[in-house]
């Protein structure tokens, strides 16, 4: 390839990368996955006879899509092998992401593990039709099934994903104002004040990936929840600061222990009350965070 075409086809890539990035990032949860098979759909690209290609943006996608199936199905034996509850690695992004209704729900915790819950091309037809609108034909040609195939994939994937899909959170907003009451509670390791912001049939879960501490299964109820929380701050005995930040689209905290970073704790919130916490501790999820959070953020 000449210097003009290396050129050329390097600004093709860089016009679609965050869109690229997403997909990926949807169909694994995890971003240095994501970054990975952007990796090799860059160097897959670069080899394409860029004058055959008529639709950069559906042949960047076809390529992306390829290597996140390939990916995805390699990474269900590490997830079945993982110690305790798996959770997407945490995604900061911008504040203004939050107001984005259909991004910020589209990388949400809450939908990420529903997604989960799907087959791999179940996923990538899912992601590329409800959260990128892509065409039957081109989720076709990605997914090497025919268009007739995909629909009927489409509609089993989004019933799937309906029938457990969380009911509507609250905006952006309204969600950040609900954090600042759990960060006091969190900070004072009241009990009290834990169970007024908690919604009585909260779930927790939290992801230690058998590094750090954390609850193997699920923990479902106010006061259980709640006790869980003090209790973990009480055993402590350090100095735990918080902050909030902006992951996978919504009002996060995270949390330091003598300026180091040791968890993130996404919420989702309804009728003002918080119905989802999930709480990544493991390290290997929390690189990306450490490197692009500064210590005084606010």
């Amino acid at each position: 390839m000449s210097d003009h075409a290396t050129d050329a086809a390097t600004e093709a890539f860089l016009a679609h990368r965050n869109l690229l990035f997403t997909v990926a990032y949807e169909m694994l949860g995890s971003a240095a996955d994501a970054e990975d098979v952007l990796q090799e759909t860059w160097l897959r690209w670069v080899k394409a006879d860029q004058d055959q290609v008529q639709d950069q943006r559906a042949y960047l996608i076809r390529i992306t899509t390829r290597q996140s199936l390939n990916r995805l199905r390699s990474m269900k034996l590490r997830k079945e092998a993982y110690v305790g509850s798996w959770l997407p690695e945490p995604l900061l992004t911008a504040p203004d992401a939050a107001e984005d209704v259909v991004l910020a729900e589209s990388v949400s915790m809450a939908l990420m593990l529903v997604l989960e819950t799907l087959a791999p091309t179940e996923r990538a037809v899912f992601v590329l039709r409800e959260v990128f609108d892509v065409g039957y034909d081109e989720i076709a040609a990605a997914v090497g099934k025919s268009p007739d195939a995909v629909r009927q994939i489409a509609h089993r994937a989004r019933r799937h994903v309906e029938a457990r899909r969380p009911r509507q959170a609250v905006p952006a907003r309204r969600s950040r104002a609900v954090l600042e009451s759990f960060q006091r509670a969190v900070e004072t390791g009241d009990p009290q004040r834990l169970l007024d912001v908690l919604a009585p049939e909260v779930v927790l879960v939290s992801d230690g990936g058998g590094v750090k501490q954390a609850a193997l299964r699920p923990i479902s109820t106010s006061d259980k929840v709640a006790r869980y929380i003090a209790g973990g701050i009480g055993k402590a005995k350090v100095a735990i600061t918080s902050e909030l930040i902006v992951v996978n689209g919504g009002p996060a905290l995270v949390l330091r222990v003598d300026g180091e970073v040791d968890g993130v704790m996404a919420i989702r919130v309804e009728d003002a009350r918080i119905t989802g916490l999930y709480y990544v501790r493991n390290p290997e999820k929390l690189t990306r965070i450490a490197s692009e959070t500064p210590l005084t953020l606010r």
